[in-house]
């Protein structure tokens, strides 16, 4: 984490910043700020709709976002609607298929024979088949909608304009996708939502598109990443990495550890949620109107509730970390993320048992210009 959050989380937890475009906002960075921010109603995403919100790229969010504009009750409705496809007996359900998928995907990393890209061999087309799998996307269509998928997180790799055609692209994609599924049904989540009702009630199409375009970026691009900073960080740890050889049935709290250490996203630097009323929030006033953001990652080093927050510790308990929000946006699918991660990591780790990176640190490159954190190409050996 950059230091200048150590000093702000200790002089100045809630402060006022300027991001490249829009208006001034709040920025909250620790623990306790951060969570009421996410869960008290007072603090409200659908407020900035219309409003010149605080952001890092020219394109306004909210005119890509459906889920992360709403409040509840709106938002309640369709979580509820989808939420049983997400829960964590579900996640369970889905082991064995995602562990196939893991088998299938170090089958062929031993095929290329080492040295190979960890990123482009493992985490990309793994990451892909099991979002693939879940949503009933077509596999073949993977390096299409991959790039599309970019589009959403970019910063400033892209032109608007690409940004613009790509994410449209994506839309009149899943458009047609669910249109066949309304069609011939089948044993996937897409299948599941057009299907799902409520007391009478069901997803409008354009609840339906969004959120499936949600899930499928969501899916996708998170996990891509976690991966392979979940196995840089074991790599770049090895005591932590030779206790979770000796111990792999720590692998659950483990994925805890590095979700919070490197948190798989951080939607509140991009969804800022404007406060309703004033309210007083670390010291200062918020005022009515004020756009607030907030870091995920600063949150989850904050030394008020995570001892020795800058090591990595394996065996940290408890660990309440935000790696997946709080409150009522908390991730419908953190608890098969988990399990996603869980079985990527311990694949890894028993097929390679002496699994490494590259001597040359210049190898392992990182991405540019993107929201999330992640590698784009990380060279490791056995």
């Amino acid at each position: 984490m950059d230091p200048l959050y150590t000093k702000l989380q200790e002089k100045e937890p809630v402060c006022r910043v300027q991001m490249p475009y829009g208006e001034q906002s709040w920025l909250a960075m620790g623990y306790r700020d951060v969570r009421t921010v996410l869960a008290d109603p007072r603090f409200s995403l659908a407020a900035g709709r219309g409003r010149d919100e605080p952001r890092i790229r020219p394109r306004k969010l909210s005119e890509e976002r459906s889920l992360m504009g709403m409040d509840p009750p709106e938002l309640t409705r369709l979580r509820r609607l989808v939420a049983r496809a997400f829960t964590p007996r579900r996640a369970q359900q889905l082991r064995p298929g995602i562990q196939k998928i893991a088998d299938e995907n170090v089958g062929h990393m031993t095929e290329c024979g080492p040295p190979t890209d960890l990123v482009e061999n493992f985490a990309l087309p793994f990451s892909i088949a099991v979002i693939c799998e879940l949503l009933g996307v077509p596999y073949e269509d993977r390096h299409d909608f991959r790039n599309w998928v970019n589009a959403f997180v970019t910063a400033s790799c892209l032109s608007e304009e690409e940004t613009g055609e790509r994410i449209a692209r994506l839309v009149d994609y899943m458009a047609a996708l669910i249109a066949e599924r309304r069609e011939k049904p089948a044993d996937d989540l897409l299948s599941a939502m057009i299907q799902a009702r409520d007391h009478h009630d069901r997803l409008t199409e354009g609840e339906l598109l969004h959120l499936a375009a949600v899930l499928l970026v969501a899916g996708y691009e998170t996990l891509a990443n976690q991966i392979p900073n979940s196995v840089y960080l074991l790599l770049t740890h090895p005591e932590q990495l030779t206790f979770l050889r000796q111990r792999p049935e720590r692998m659950p709290c483990a994925v805890d550890e590095l979700l919070r250490y490197i948190p798989s996203g951080n939607a509140g630097a991009l969804f800022p949620r404007y406060a309703t009323e004033n309210v007083l929030l670390g010291g200062c006033t918020v005022k009515a109107g004020d756009p607030v953001l907030i870091s995920l990652h600063a949150a989850n080093r904050d030394p008020l509730v995570f001892p020795d927050p800058h090591t990595l510790d394996l065996t940290r308990t408890p660990n309440p970390h935000l790696g997946f929000g709080y409150g009522a946006h908390t991730c419908l699918g953190a608890h098969l993320a988990k399990v996603e991660i869980e079985i990527a990591l311990d694949t890894l780790l028993r097929r390679f048992p002496v699994l490494r990176m590259e001597p040359d640190a210049d190898a392992v490159e990182w991405k540019k210009g993107m929201v999330l954190r992640g590698p784009s190409c990380m060279p490791v050996a056995w």
